[in-house]
C-alpha cells in the first residue's frame, strides 16, 4: 500500500558539508545585506535623520542605483567560483559575497519590471514580494526540507508519480485560490498546501470568480477574512520595508505645490480690434 510520507530531520552536523554551509553563508549575507539597504534607503528618505551618509540626488543628475552594485558582485563571485578550486574560507567568502549582491538586486526587484523608479510607489511592493519567496526558497533549501524522502523511499516509480501530481495539485488549487506564498511553500511542505486548498479563497482569485457567488456567504466571509489578513500584511511590510508613497508617509509634512506662472494675456483678434474701433467711433460721434 502506497503512503505518502514527509520527513525531515535536522543532523547534529547540520552545518559539516560544504554546500550546506556555503548555502547558509549565502543566506544569511543575503538576508542581512537586504535589511541594511532598505534601513539605509529610509534614513535616507527621512529628513528628521540628516546625519545619515548618502542621498539619491546629484549635482549631474546621475544616479547608479544598488542594484548595479549588486550585479556586479553577483558576476564577480559567480564568476570566481567557476574558474577557481575554492576551498574553505573561499567557498564561504564567495558565497557571502554572492549574498550581498543577491540582497542588493532584489532590494530593487520592482525597477526591473518598471521603467520610471517605483521604489517607493506601491509597485515597489514587488522587491519586498521578491525578497521573501527567495528567502523562503533558499531557506527550506538549505534545510533540506523536500516534499518526500525520494533517497529512501522503495516505492514503484507509479507510485511515487502518483504521489509528485497529488502534492503539485495541492499546490496548484492553493495558488488559483490566490495563496500564492502558500501554494510555493507547500510544494516543499505538503500539509501547508492541503490546508490552503480546504480553506477559503481570496476573494479576488481565480476560484472565487468562478465558483463563488456574487454577494454569496462564502464570498462575504472571504472579503472580511482576507480584508484583516491583508491589513496585517500590509503593517508588517511597512514595518519592514517602509511604507509607500511621498515622504509624508514617514511622518513628514509634504512641500506645498508650486503654483504655474500666470499665462500673459491673449492678444485680440482682428474682430474684436475692428469691433473696439467702430465702438470708439460711435462713441465719439454721440
Amino acid at each position: 500500500m502506497a503512503v505518502l510520507t514527509f520527513r525531515y530531520e535536522l543532523t547534529a552536523r547540520f552545518l559539516d558539508g560544504r554546500e550546506q554551509r556555503a548555502g547558509f553563508v549565502l543566506l544569511a549575507a543575503f538576508l542581512v545585506s537586504f535589511l541594511f539597504i532598505r534601513t539605509s534607503a529610509r534614513l535616507m528618505r527621512s529628513p528628521r535623520v540628516t546625519w545619515w551618509p548618502g542621498s539619491v540626488t546629484t549635482s549631474s543628475g546621475l544616479h547608479l542605483h544598488h542594484l548595479v552594485w549588486g550585479i556586479v558582485l553577483l558576476m564577480l563571485s559567480g564568476f570566481l567560483s567557476f574558474v577557481t578550486r575554492s576551498v574553505s574560507p573561499w567557498t564561504e567568502i564567495l558565497a557571502a559575497v554572492f549574498g550581498v549582491g543577491a540582497g542588493l538586486t532584489l532590494d530593487e526587484f520592482a525597477l526591473w519590471i518598471h521603467l520610471r523608479d517605483v521604489y517607493w510607489a506601491e509597485e515597489g511592493r514587488a522587491s519586498l514580494d521578491a525578497v521573501v519567496v527567495a528567502a523562503l526558497i533558499g531557506g527550506l533549501i538549505v534545510l533540506g526540507v523536500a516534499p518526500f524522502d525520494i533517497h529512501n523511499d522503495r516505492s514503484s516509480v507509479a507510485t511515487l508519480a502518483l504521489s509528485v501530481g497529488l502534492v503539485v495539485l495541492l499546490a496548484s488549487i492553493t495558488i488559483i485560490k490566490g495563496k500564492r506564498f502558500l501554494g510555493l511553500v507547500g510544494v516543499f511542505v505538503p500539509p501547508l498546501s492541503l490546508v490552503g486548498a480546504t480553506r477559503l479563497a481570496a476573494p479576488d482569485s481565480a476560484w472565487a470568480r468562478r465558483f463563488y457567488a456574487p454577494g454569496g456567504r462564502k464570498l462575504s466571509r472571504s472579503q472580511a477574512r482576507f480584508e484583516r489578513l491583508r491589513a496585517r500584511r500590509r503593517r508588517l511590510a511597512d514595518a519592514v520595508a517602509g511604507a509607500p508613497g511621498l515622504p509624508a508617509a514617514e511622518g513628514v509634512t509634504a512641500e506645498a505645490p508650486v503654483e504655474a506662472p500666470a499665462e500673459p494675456p491673449a492678444e485680440p483678434t482682428v474682430d474684436a480690434r475692428l469691433e473696439g474701433g467702430l465702438h470708439g467711433r460711435s462713441e465719439d460721434d454721440a
